[in-house]
């Protein structure tokens, strides 16, 4: 259960933070500080279902670390609450999300934290409402091709009623079941052309399926990495036991 989702920028009603208070660090520090002091008007309001009462002020508070960045309230995985702060891949905002969760308390039976939207357990057991149509993630279906040389993954996404929608509203049914089955840090690394498709195409795979697709891609870049500093290391023994 969502309550609400704001991005924080020129739109909000939100006063920019000082120019000489932008150090990541500081913004961080500053946020817990004012977390904390809010925490007790924050659980009163979401204990009585209603979250509204401190909207305002929850959001002039994550304006505090950067005015660009995006925040949710959700029911959490782990703990009943799970507080997201993200700045949607962008790397002019990582400073300030690494910053904010590295300061971040332990995750806790209430609440959990998040520096990026995380994926959901089973996307398949999702529908969305939008407008008239119904929306069962279960259907949907995508075919993925894998360009291993750049590391990236082109997709196409097939929904049976991606056909009646155009504009933002099939934008959003092409993107968001992507965005639950990976999360948005795996899908920002990973998925480079997203595209949508009327017609189910060949060997097309399920969410459940894509998902582990690209977790076991990702886990063999990572596994990579450590092989080749590996390799390198008795290059270098030699050489210092010759100088010696």
């Amino acid at each position: 259960m969502r309550w609400f989702r704001r991005r924080l920028g020129r739109d909000a009603s939100v006063e920019e933070p000082p120019q000489e208070r932008t150090d990541p660090e500081l913004a961080a520090e500053e946020f817990w500080r004012g977390w904390y002091e809010l925490l007790p008007r924050i659980s009163a309001a979401l204990g009585e279902r209603e979250p509204h009462r401190i909207e305002y002020e929850l959001t002039e508070l994550v304006a505090r670390i950067h005015p660009d960045l995006q925040f949710s309230v959700d029911r959490g995985e782990r703990a009943v609450y799970s507080l997201v702060i993200t700045g949607q891949e962008d790397p002019a905002l990582r400073p300030y999300t690494d910053a904010w969760i590295a300061a971040a308390p332990p995750d806790d039976p209430i609440w959990e934290f998040h520096d990026s939207v995380p994926p959901v357990p089973d996307p398949t057991g999702v529908t969305v409402n939008l407008g008239e149509h119904r929306f069962a993630l279960a259907d949907v279906r995508v075919v993925a091709q894998v360009d291993e040389e750049a590391e990236q993954v082109d997709v196409a996404v097939h929904h049976p009623l991606l056909s009646e929608l155009d504009g933002a509203a099939r934008d959003a049914m092409t993107f968001l079941p992507l965005d639950a089955t990976l999360g948005e840090r795996l899908a920002g690394r990973w998925l480079r052309r997203v595209e949508s498709a009327d017609n189910e195409p060949e060997n097309a795979i399920t969410l459940l399926e894509l998902r582990d697709l690209i977790r076991k891609l990702d886990g063999r870049t990572e596994d990579d990495e450590p092989a080749d500093s590996a390799q390198d290391e008795p290059e270098e023994k030699p050489d210092d036991a010759n100088g010696a």
